[in-house]
This record gives structure tokens, C-alpha cells and sequence, in this order.
């Protein structure tokens, strides 16, 4: 390959990564919890991305959807990954997330709640409900049938339902 056509490639995975970061960034912080393992979690998409993106005769058809996937992916095989002896904690981030003028009581309600579910709960639900996919293409991304795409939306709704009702009778905020 010639050295402008890879200049050319470079630069144009610049401008995606810089376009879809905050994007990114947002489902990352929803799927995990914690800017860290957010920041983290979107580092190493983009790393894989970037990979793919510069084998020769392997374009990517819909950068943004296979950013999405590869997010998603990431987030799930590291929490299959992680060891036993592992335990992770929520906390609120340090810096603030886009938009945190506006709902900060309701979204740190939501993450809250979010963490209370196992992490492919909660990639069906973040992809489902706050990202706005269809279940085909919930299933899709995340490996799973769309059946199963649907019991786990069901399941998990379910549960979020009994935490917040625990959570209002008992008087905790």
C-alpha cells in the first residue's frame, strides 16, 4: 500500500474515533459503572477498530454500528473474564458525564439500579432501551438470539421494577 493511501486511512480513523468517542464514552459509563472502566472499555474498542481498520480489502461497511458491537463485545467477554476474586464497587464518576446538569438524580438512580444487573442484563438493556436498537440488532451485537435478546429485556425490566419499589417502600433515596 502506498504511504499517502495509509496516511489517508489514518487519518480518516482519526476523524471517526473523534466523531464517535462521546458516543461511545456514554454507553461504556452506562455498561460499566465507573469513568475508569469506561474511559478503559473505549480505549480498547477503538484499539481493535483500529486494527481492522487498516488490513488492506477489509473495509468496514457501518463503522459506527461495528464500534457499537465491538464496544458491547469488549465489555461482555471482560466481565467473563475477570477473576473470582474480583469485586467491583459502583461509585459516581469524578468528572461529569455529558449532559450532567440535566437528571443527575434520575441517572445516578439509574446507574444504581443498572449495577445491581449482570453485565449481559444490562448490555441488552443499555443497547435495548438507551441506545435505541431494535432486537435484531441488540442480538446481533451482543451474540444472542432474539429470543433470548427479548427474555433477558423481560427479566431484566422485571427486576429493575422490584429494586425501585424495594427501594421507595423501604424510604431509602
Amino acid at each position: 500500500m502506498s504511504e499517502n493511501g495509509a496516511s489517508r486511512r489514518e487519518q480518516e480513523f482519526e476523524e471517526f474515533a473523534q466523531a464517535r468517542a462521546a458516543q461511545l464514552y456514554r454507553s461504556a459509563w452506562l455498561l460499566c459503572g465507573s469513568h475508569y472502566q469506561a474511559e478503559d472499555l473505549v480505549q480498547e474498542t477503538l484499539a481493535k477498530i483500529y486494527a481492522r481498520w487498516h488490513r488492506p480489502f477489509r473495509r468496514i461497511d457501518n463503522p459506527a454500528a461495528y464500534a457499537q458491537t465491538t464496544l458491547t463485545r469488549t465489555f461482555l467477554s471482560g466481565r467473563r473474564r475477570r477473576s473470582k476474586d474480583e469485586h467491583s464497587y459502583a461509585e459516581v464518576p469524578d468528572q461529569a458525564v455529558p449532559d450532567a446538569t440535566a437528571g443527575t438524580d434520575v441517572r445516578l438512580a439509574l446507574m444504581e439500579v443498572l449495577m445491581e444487573l449482570p453485565a449481559p442484563d444490562r448490555a441488552v438493556l443499555v443497547l435495548r432501551y438507551l441506545e435505541d436498537l431494535s432486537v435484531d440488532e441488540v442480538a446481533a451485537r451482543t451474540g444472542l438470539s432474539p429470543g433470548a435478546v427479548r427474555n433477558r429485556s423481560m427479566r431484566a425490566l422485571k427486576r429493575i421494577r422490584g429494586l425501585v419499589n424495594d427501594s421507595m417502600t423501604t424510604g431509602k433515596d
